[in-house]
């Protein structure tokens, strides 16, 4: 693999470094929180009008294709600011399937307001018995042309303002389909929820939803394989946040132990400071290393079963530990919400129980190891 960026890839790095610099700020953060809201409208906008919301979309819906590997960069950025926008669940989850499953009518219908910022689109595949790979508990019957669906998705943030919700459900014996659920269509119920960091995410009940023809993506039958495509990209795109905003909470603690002085001396002087402190480093390169591994082969449509469970891993335990030494080496200071440290640690363990946890990974790459 080449672990050079190329020209696109950097030029999406530097503008969305810019536009998150300036408009992802603690105190802009700080204000989206208090109205209790998914992102700030005047960010989503600049990111429109910088043409980085189609940066993986092909040019024929108004995006830049350049990629997954420039998403995923896109989204470092956005870990390094923990910015509070749907980026994953609009641009991955819900604009990247329907660019890569859905037919010319829908990628013509949806994806172009998407480009330009005027709707979202959410993804609700989470269930409370199902985990990745097994067949969801949801359920669509055909209903004429249309389908009726039925059943619970857990835990998906903005499905309140999504135009569609990109939902799994099991079609037959070992048959998946994927549909775009109209989030205010009858039959159709949303019941809110707060996530770790505070952001409201939705429960959503299906009570014989009827999903028209025209938002059915791909097979109704054969969905399996495109779901395990949306998941895989998302966990990726996870780990990538998940790796912003480790590195950025490494930054900020090299940076405070450096100005905090005890006995006369910085506590970065100190050993055990220091040891910690490094021991985040390593974790915070291995995360850089299996992330990039991960996405980049996923970007060439390459398998990446085994390189992700190690991503996953990386993930969920690097950023744990990450975190925790920071909060550590702040000692107070970390605790107080006027400094920014505590939205680095909340996203961080929400990130770690989207991902599965450390746990789950290793189990993967052991049953995978064991054959």
């Amino acid at each position: 693999m080449d672990f050079r960026f190329n020209e696109e890839e950097r030029a999406v790095q530097d503008l969305a470094k810019a536009i998150f610099k300036d408009l992802a700020t603690p105190e802009r953060l700080r204000a989206v929180e208090a109205r209790g809201e998914a992102r700030d409208p005047e960010l989503w906008q600049a990111l429109a009008k910088a043409e980085l919301l189609g940066v993986a979309l092909r040019e024929d819906v108004g995006g830049s294709d350049f990629g997954f590997m420039a998403l995923c960069l896109l989204l470092e950025q956005a870990g390094r600011r923990v910015v509070r926008a749907p980026l994953i669940p609009t641009l991955v989850a819900g604009a990247m399937a329907i660019d890569r499953f859905g037919t010319a009518e829908q990628r013509a219908r949806l994806l172009p307001p998407v480009v330009r910022g005027e709707r979202l689109l959410a993804a609700a595949l989470a269930e409370l018995a199902a985990e990745p790979g097994m067949a969801p508990t949801a359920t669509a019957v055909r209903d004429g042309d249309a389908w009726r669906l039925e059943g619970e998705k857990l835990a998906a943030p903005a499905l309140r303002d999504a135009h569609r919700v990109l939902v799994s459900a099991t079609t037959g014996p070992g048959a998946v389909g994927l549909f775009l659920v109209d989030p205010a269509a009858r039959r159709v119920a949303l019941t809110q929820e707060q996530a770790t960091d505070g952001e409201p995410l939705w429960d959503l009940s299906l009570q014989g939803a009827r999903v028209p023809a025209e938002d059915v993506l791909g097979d109704p039958d054969a969905g399996a394989a495109a779901l395990a495509w949306v998941q895989a990209r998302v966990a990726a795109a996870t780990c990538a946040f998940q790796l912003g905003l480790a590195s950025e909470a490494l930054v900020m603690t090299a940076r405070y132990a450096t100005e905090r002085r005890q006995f006369d001396r910085p506590i970065a002087t100190f050993q055990a400071v220091s040891q910690r402190t490094g021991d985040a480093w390593i974790d915070v390169e291995a995360m850089r290393l299996t992330t990039w591994q991960a996405a980049w082969r996923l970007s060439q449509g390459l398998d990446a079963t085994r390189e992700l469970a190690i991503a996953r891993y990386w993930a969920a335990e690097g950023g744990h530990r990450v975190t925790a030494a920071a909060q550590h080496i702040h000692g107070g200071m970390g605790f107080d919400k006027d400094y920014p440290l505590h939205r680095y640690t909340l996203r961080a363990k929400r990130h770690e129980l989207a991902l599965g946890g450390a746990h789950a990974a290793l189990a993967e790459l052991g049953r995978r190891r064991a054959g």
